[in-house]
C-alpha cells in the first residue's frame, strides 16, 4: 500500500473513531436517545460528525470508487462501510454507496454483509421492506422488532448467503447492546437530576 493509500486508510479510521467517540460520549451523558429525548431528535454534536464524514466520504467515493480491501485494507473497508451506514442524514450518499458496494462484493473486495446491511438501511429510509432483516426498530412492548422484511420465509437463507448470523442471534445481540446503552443513559439522566 503506497503512502497515499495508507493516508486514506488512516483518514477513514479517524473518521470512524470520531463517530464512535462522539456516540459514546453522548450515551455516557444520557443525551443520545431515551425517554427524555424528544422523538426525532438528532443531537447536534452527532449531526456535525456525520455531516463532516458524509462530505468527505462523497469525495473519497467519487475519486476512488468504493474503498475496498484492495485499496485500504480490511480495517479501512470496515470503517468506510460504518461511515456509510451511519450517513442517515444523506440518503443519496447511502444509495450511491450501495451500488459501489454491490460491485465491490461481486469482485471480492468487500464483505457481502456490508452491502446487505446498507441495502436494508436504504430500503428502510425509503419506507420499503428490507431484504436481509438487519434493521430493527422499537416494538410496542419496548423491545426490538425487525423492520418489515420482504419474503420473510427466505430471510435466513439470504442472511446466510451474505455472511450474516441467524436473525434470532442478531436480535439477541442488538437487544443486549440497546439494554446496556439504555442503562448507561438512564444512570446518566438520573445523576443529572440528583445533581441538578
Amino acid at each position: 500500500m503506497n503512502t497515499e493509500l495508507r493516508a486514506l486508510r488512516a483518514e477513514l479510521l479517524a473518521m470512524q473513531e470520531a463517530d464512535l467517540v462522539t456516540r459514546r460520549r453522548l450515551i455516557d451523558a444520557g443525551e443520545l436517545y431515551g425517554p427524555t429525548i424528544p422523538p426525532g431528535f438528532y443531537h447536534p454534536d452527532m449531526a456535525a460528525v456525520h455531516h463532516q464524514n458524509n462530505a468527505r466520504l462523497w469525495e473519497i467515493v467519487r475519486e476512488y470508487g468504493w474503498p475496498g480491501r484492495a485499496l485500504v485494507g480490511e480495517e479501512g473497508c470496515e470503517a468506510a462501510w460504518k461511515i456509510a451506514q451511519h450517513a442517515v442524514l444523506d440518503p443519496a450518499l447511502q444509495a450511491f454507496c450501495v451500488s459501489l458496494l454491490e460491485k465491490a462484493v461481486a469482485e471480492g473486495d468487500a464483505p457481502g454483509q456490508h452491502w446487505a446491511m446498507l441495502t436494508d438501511r436504504v430500503l428502510m429510509e425509503k419506507g420499503e421492506p428490507q431484504i436481509y432483516g438487519s434493521i430493527f426498530v422499537g416494538g410496542a412492548d419496548g423491545g426490538l422488532v425487525p423492520w418489515t422484511i420482504a419474503d420473510p420465509d427466505q430471510v435466513e437463507a439470504r442472511r446466510q448467503a451474505v455472511g450474516l448470523p441467524p436473525l434470532a442471534e442478531h436480535n439477541r445481540n442488538l437487544q443486549a447492546r440497546v439494554n446496556l446503552e439504555t442503562q448507561v443513559q438512564q444512570a446518566a439522566q438520573s445523576d443529572k437530576k440528583q445533581s441538578g
